[in-house]
């Protein structure tokens, strides 16, 4: 009992991971109808700056992940109005195209740094290697924080679409772009907020992350389970890429703990095939159908 209650705590850390990626791909979808497989890089790219700011640039931790999140939240701002609002209309497959290609692009800029981009780091934060002893149970403090971070960020994204008028416009967005614009909702400028916020999301994931993870150029396929996690949620529901993703955590350290070695490693895959086989739209998802 004392195995699995660890294990469901290292899962539902490592899925609270899972859940910001897929929290921020569910927003660009609700939004812009657009799959953004680009979004484990920005995660990347977070941690990456975090990393830099505190070694290269002597930040403290907290100053350097307050700069990191609002660095990745203009880049996100940037990368919506530069690369992305041009071919809005096109093909879904020329977005899903052109947001693989960012990925890769952004690996390789990573790996043109020298002395960083091809080593692998850990990022120095004050509550490194420290545990909670609560009875016998050993509780890592780095899997806590990605937890109650997780928590309250959930509860402040929740705050602004439920109570703030940028919330609510953005949401009246997402529903219907052509009715929100005719109310005066400035509709473009919706959607790079929601690149800002899903960036940003991802760049705190990035460093919650990278205390547990190692740094490397290779963070960023985190993005492909966070993918199964907002299709087992169900794409366009917010509160299901959290709940996908915790699921995912957990399905993956019980694969790791009591089923054959090499498991694990595809349990997050083998769910999506299920998920897409039985419930396509997800836990949380509802059907919907368009006349054409």
């Amino acid at each position: 009992m004392l195995q699995a209650v660890q294990i469901v705590i290292s899962g539902a850390a490592q899925g609270c991971i899972y859940g910001l990626i897929a929290l921020g791909l569910v927003l660009i979808y609700k939004t812009t109808e657009t799959v953004s497989f680009a979004h484990g890089e920005l995660m990347m790219l977070g941690a990456f700056s975090g990393f830099g700011l505190m070694m290269l640039g002597g930040f403290p931790f907290w100053l350097a992940f307050v700069a990191t999140v609002l660095a990745m939240g203009v880049f996100g701002i940037a990368l919506e109005r530069v690369v992305i609002r041009p071919i809005l209309g096109q093909p879904a497959f020329t977005l899903v195209m052109l947001t693989i290609g960012i990925g890769y692009v952004a690996r390789g800029l990573v790996t043109m740094i020298p002395g960083i981009g091809t080593e692998t780091h850990t990022l120095p934060v004050p509550y490194k290697d420290q545990t909670w002893n609560v009875g016998a149970l050993v509780l890592n403090v780095e899997q806590m924080v990605v937890i109650v971070a997780t928590a309250i960020l959930c509860a402040a994204l929740y705050a602004m679409f439920r109570y703030t008028r940028v919330g609510v416009a953005m949401q009246a967005a997402s529903q219907n772009q052509l009715a929100a614009y005719y109310m005066g909702i400035p509709v473009k400028l919706m959607f790079s907020l929601i690149w800002a916020i899903s960036a940003a999301v991802a760049a705190i994931a990035g460093v919650l992350l990278a205390p547990v993870s190692l740094i490397d150029i290779n963070l960023g396929f985190i993005g492909l389970k966070a993918f199964a996690a907002a299709v087992l949620g169900g794409f366009g529901s917010i509160p299901g890429a959290l709940v996908g993703g915790v699921t995912i955590g957990l399905i993956e350290l019980f694969s790791g703990a009591y089923l054959p070695q090499g498991f694990k490693d595809v349990a997050a895959y083998v769910v999506l095939l299920i998920v897409l086989a039985v419930r396509p739209q997800g836990m949380f998802g509802t059907i919907t159908r368009k006349k054409v």
